[in-house]
């Protein structure tokens, strides 16, 4: 190849000396002993901004029309050797990352939304344009447009021959060593989070894969996706705190909705068989690894199905699921490999009792159930019903237990008021399960009580409990019962947690690593 195609020697941008560097955050360097002044880096690119302004530069323009993205370019181009020129342009558009100074030379490297590329600068190739290098810093966005070539160190990069600032960043970014680590930090400030860890950008990547393979094995079976309102007169459909708010309208209480479950019930009344939602519900409980106030769900229910439809509409998701973001059935989380094929086991929540705890339930008189509420330190009282109490057992006993994806069935009438009864005839359990996976809930269904005077005369147990206190109980809704009153047709439903969901096909710890902006309490300095 002759010599005026090749592009000169460089050292690798990842292993600059200290002088070639341009020393501080402020003139873009990447390496600094310590961190100067945040005050006096924002003032220095105020100044920058001023001088831009002055040689008629625009710092904010409108608009620009890329015509690649990085990992495109670093694909395209990979079979260039080294130090060899491709006679082919591209023009990218991303935020500066890293930036190198050395006089009349200069390498950036651009980060987009798909990855990084090398920017070359030559004070011989861009001209006068070179003069806006030396008023960039890391942070700035910029539009590059030149030939790609390859470097002598074997890096894919762009020849700039055309430099355009597209945002000047008047605040400094992370201190490039030690980023953006701390986890407080990282979800205050997700955009933050997204610039200097690109790998979180994969993961949410992956929960848009997850909720669009969701909506499409729903579409796929024949549901129709439907809305139902987010601010209700009255709330249900779960045992849980609602958010309350206030319409200067009407001088009333609203309700934030904690659950789409009777809005999408009224929709089988009206004649619709198969409807889903995929909405945001809210609830005023406790905050931790696996609870958000604020959350995503899915909810679906099938008209003359039932517990059993449902248990295999679940497997069907979460397998589909799976492959979509993982390209396969499993999935690593914590060292142990989650396997979300179906068909899942099944177990009743009696015979987990009796499996995991070593009573089983029915042999036991009252007295013999309420001792063990203090035997075992139990969420119960002594007062509590034998259901409360089976319910207590299982979940000091089994849950941890449930490692692989297990369909849990068979639960006790006191778990829910929206459930049918055994069709055994037990009237004291009701056709529910629940999903878990490593101690954890994956989902909850059941087959949809449809009796309008056990409908009522539940709903009514629920708001006495309302009444006497328990903040979490569900209040008397007249319009649903009236509306069952009209006749729902037998139906199975479904309520899949979304970020449960893409917490376990993506392996990350916990709820706020797969919510964008999860709900927090404000700092200080906020």
């Amino acid at each position: 190849m002759a010599e005026q195609q090749r592009t000169p020697a460089v050292q690798s941008p990842s292993h600059p000396s200290q002088s070639q560097t341009t020393g501080s955050h402020a003139s873009g360097g990447a390496v600094a002993d310590v961190v100067p002044d945040e005050h006096r880096l924002i003032a220095d690119r105020k100044r920058k901004l001023d001088d831009l302004r002055a040689k008629s530069i625009a710092p904010y323009p409108h608009r620009y029309d890329p015509t690649h993205h990085a990992a495109e370019l670093q694909s395209l181009f990979a079979r260039l050797q080294h130090e060899e020129r491709s006679g082919e342009r591209a023009d990218i558009a991303g935020r500066i990352m890293l930036l190198r100074r050395m006089g009349k030379v200069a390498f950036a490297t651009l980060q987009d939304e798909t990855g990084r590329i090398q920017l070359f600068l030559k004070s011989d190739v861009l001209g006068d344009n070179y003069d806006l290098a030396a008023l960039l810093d890391l942070g700035d966005i910029v539009g590059a447009a030149g030939e790609i070539v390859k470097t002598k160190t074997g890096e894919v990069s762009i020849l700039v021959d055309k430099l355009t600032l597209l945002c000047k960043s008047l605040r400094p970014l992370p201190e490039k060593y030690h980023g953006l680590k701390d986890e407080e930090a990282r979800f205050r400030r997700r955009y933050l989070d997204l610039v200097m860890n690109p790998q979180v950008k994969d993961l949410f990547v992956k929960r848009a894969k997850i909720v669009e393979s969701v909506r499409q094995t729903l579409l796929a079976r024949g549901f129709l996706e439907v809305e139902t309102p987010m601010l209700q007169t009255m709330y249900g459909g779960a045992n849980a705190r609602p958010f309350i708010t206030h319409i200067n309208a009407w001088d009333m209480k609203l309700y934030l909705n904690i659950s789409p479950e009777q809005h999408l019930k009224r929709l089988l009344v009206g004649g619709f068989e198969r409807v889903f939602t995929i909405c945001k519900n809210f609830r005023n409980e406790g905050v931790d690894q696996s609870h958000n106030p604020e959350f995503t769900m899915v909810e679906c229910y099938q008209a003359y199905a039932d517990y059993n439809d449902m248990m295999a509409l679940t497997e069907s998701l979460y397998e589909n699921a799976c492959r979509a973001a993982n390209g396969g059935t499993t999935v690593e989380r914590n060292g142990v490999m989650l396997d979300f094929k179906a068909p899942w086991p099944r177990i009743t929540m009696k015979d987990a009792i009796k499996r995991w705890g070593g009573m089983d339930v029915d042999q036991l008189s009252d007295d013999a159930m309420h001792d063990l509420v203090d035997e075992h330190g139990l969420k119960a009282t002594r007062q509590s019903s034998r259901g409360d109490i089976i319910l207590a057992l299982f979940e000091h006993f089994c849950e941890e237990h449930l490692v692989q994806p297990t369909h849990v069935i068979d639960h006790p009438i006191e778990s829910t008021a929206l459930c049918k009864p055994m069709r055994t005839g037990d009237a004291t359990m009701i056709e529910r399960f629940e999903s878990f996976c490593m101690g954890m809930e994956l989902c909850n269904a059941y087959s949809e009580l449809n009796d309008p005077v056990l409908q009522r005369k539940l709903l009514e147990g629920q708001a006495t409990l309302l009444r006497a206190g328990n903040s979490e109980a569900m209040p008397m809704d007249e319009d649903f019962v009236q509306a069952i009153e009209y006749g729902m047709p037998p139906a199975g439903g479904l309520g899949v947690g979304i970020d449960r969901m893409v917490i376990f096909l993506t392996g990350v710890e916990g709820i706020r690593d797969i919510i964008l902006f999860p709900t927090m309490r404000p700092d200080d300095q906020q």
